[in-house]
């Protein structure tokens, strides 16, 4: 228990560090950038604010100490004013995600098992995202690096360990967890305490059922997000439990989320990992923590957006 609450710690250490932190300049990984905005381009699944959904940020979220359930409600409108389901529903990934949203264990320390019909269930969604344009080119990607096999079943299977196997988060214990279920669906540590909780489509699902609850943005002093940003860092609370500062892809497809993370992961083999990217117009710092072979936690964190980091030439 002791472990896995300093793991909690010194990861939420490291986001509120590199959020409220003076501006540091950090290096950006090219490479990662070339090919993330590729499947960028490629993710036609993706939503667009305006059109398929709306948000609205309202006000800046403060300061809350970790495993404190209480925090001054700054946003009194939910984030998503509306969402359109039925074009979610239309789109087989993001059909397919939301009927693997109820397959776990709120609680991390609950045993967690695959009825038959949840793997069938994850394996349909893998065989829908294989079939996307993003995760095609995600995978000829990672043969050229050499990080995994051109057969398709067998890069199948290495999508499935790496996000669906169950393991444990602390020692001694049944498995209670994976990475789909931590950054997808979200956890909850102790009855104040939320790990994970890193997906948009989850988020909306939770706050239209009035489980969850949005406190406001989190941001630097001198920025602040805009309603067609695609990545927040955010305040929220959910079943009772509380997220002083969590981050999450807004409108972006299963696949592309899947395929970034993924290729991180796959890229190195440090128990953290974490790279600064320029997407679209947005700079994002992203996160990957490792549990063996599969994933423990991914999330990206806003740096700045609408071209914001890109320094103007002087007059």
């Amino acid at each position: 228990m002791a472990a896995r609450n300093l793991c909690g710690v010194l990861l939420f250490a490291l986001f509120l560090y590199g959020l409220n932190a003076s501006s540091v300049e950090s290096s950006v990984n090219q490479e990662l950038s070339n090919i993330f905005n590729e499947l960028w381009d490629l993710d036609v699944n993706r939503m667009t604010p305006g059109i398929d959904y709306n948000i609205s940020v309202q006000n800046r979220a403060g300061f809350v100490s970790q495993g404190s359930t209480v925090a001054r409600d700054q946003a009194p409108q939910p984030l998503f004013s509306n969402v359109n389901e039925d074009k979610m529903k239309r789109t087989t990934t993001f059909f397919l995600l939301m009927k693997l949203l109820d397959n776990y264990e709120r609680s991390s320390s609950v045993f967690e098992q695959y009825t038959p019909e949840e793997t069938t269930e994850i394996s349909l969604f893998l065989d829908a995202v294989l079939e996307t344009q993003v995760m095609k080119r995600t995978h000829q990607y990672l043969v050229s690096k050499g990080k995994s096999s051109s057969d398709l079943t067998t890069f199948k299977n290495q999508l499935n360990w790496i996000w669906f196997h169950l393991y444990n988060r602390q020692r001694n214990t049944s498995p209670d967890s994976c990475g789909f279920e931590h950054i997808f669906v979200g956890e909850t540590r102790t009855e104040s305490e939320i790990a994970g909780f890193h997906n948009w489509v989850q988020f909306y699902l939770q706050e239209k059922s009035s489980h969850l609850d949005y406190k406001g943005f989190k941001a630097g002093q001198q920025d602040s997000p805009d309603s067609d940003d695609h990545v927040l860092n955010l305040q929220f609370s959910w079943h009772g439990a509380l997220k002083p500062v969590g981050s999450a892809f807004i409108g972006t497809s299963p696949e592309f989320e899947m395929a970034v993370f993924t290729i991180l992961f796959l890229m190195n083999t440090e128990r953290s990992t974490k790279v600064v990217v320029d997407i679209d117009q947005c700079q994002l710092e992203l996160l990957v923590v490792r549990h063996g072979n599969s994933i423990g936690s991914a999330f990206p964190k806003l740096l700045s957006s609408n071209s914001r980091h890109v320094r103007q030439p002087a007059h």
